[in-house]
């Protein structure tokens, strides 16, 4: 059987982490498309795995949380009870950032209930060494979600922004015109001038921008929640290890002291190598 050199396959992860789909990334590296998506899957699930073992102890301080919103397959009011099988429909990514380090610490693929945000602050609060400033948006299943994690070991705080009436249009892809924000301390005593989502929303505008499968109003949304999950897998860990950040002039990860220098694609293929190795 043949295998990929590592360079055909840095260059395949170059490619998508680039913001490429994965069949103009099967055009570029001049593969075919079922080898993107047997390596997307492969060293998704070594990114996930990875990153699941190293970021705990976080010295994070103050944490900023919010949701972005996609699809598989088809938007929620274009799918059937067969395709809602299949895992098609409206699909929220949680995410949460230090607002200090830069660091992503965890994310969350499912929906926008009580049940996500359970599971999303559980992992959460699971990583950090101590006690944390937390702002969120007003979206209500994080009160309850939130006090079952944290308890009253906990400065928690709501950013509630105020919107007007949008434009009368047939389709809107953006938000009402924002008419203002309401600072709203929800438990222990956040400091009033860091209650912010700003990075948080700054992070998510970053992963639309470097992740095809966010873009809108094209066919390059995820077929499959499990191609979807892999993909963020990636993009997380190379924003996390291998990307400078513009501010920091480090990595995320070097600054939340996870690691001691900036990682290459190379050193994320030999995560991947040590997993098919273990599997053998």
């Amino acid at each position: 059987m043949n295998k990929l050199s590592n360079e055909t396959r840095a260059r395949i992860i170059n490619c998508l982490v680039e913001g490429n789909s994965m069949r103009a990334t099967a055009r570029l590296v001049d593969v075919s498309i079922n080898t993107v998506v047997k390596l997307l899957l492969e060293a998704g699930r070594a990114c996930s795995d990875y990153q699941d073992k190293a970021f705990v102890n976080l010295p994070c301080k103050r944490i900023q949380c919010d949701e972005v919103w996609s699809f598989v397959g088809a938007k929620e009011k274009n799918t059937t009870d067969e395709t809602k099988a299949k895992g098609w429909g409206d699909c929220w990514t949680w995410t949460a950032i230090c607002s200090e380090t830069k660091l992503i610490p965890c994310w969350y693929v499912g929906t926008r209930d009580a049940g996500a945000a359970y599971h999303f602050m559980h992992d959460l609060a699971g990583r950090l060494a101590h006690r944390v400033q937390l702002t969120t948006d007003g979206h209500t299943p994080y009160l309850s979600a939130v006090d079952d994690a944290f308890g009253s070991d906990i400065d928690y705080a709501q950013l509630i922004k105020i919107y007007g009436d949008g434009p009368k249009t047939e389709a809107r892809y953006s938000p009402a015109q924002c008419m203002g924000a309401r600072k709203a301390v929800i438990a222990g005593q956040p400091e009033f001038k860091h209650i912010s989502t700003s990075h948080v929303e700054r992070s998510n505008l970053t992963l639309r921008m470097g992740n095809r499968r966010f873009t809108r109003l094209t066919n390059a949304f995820s077929k499959k929640v499990e191609n979807h999950e892999a993909m963020l897998a990636i993009y997380f860990f190379y924003y996390n290890f291998c990307r400078v950040h513009q501010t920091l002039r480090i990595t995320p990860a070097m600054e939340a002291g996870v690691t001691d220098h900036i990682w290459d694609i190379s050193q994320m293929l030999a995560l991947l190598n040590r997993v098919s190795e273990q599997a053998a």
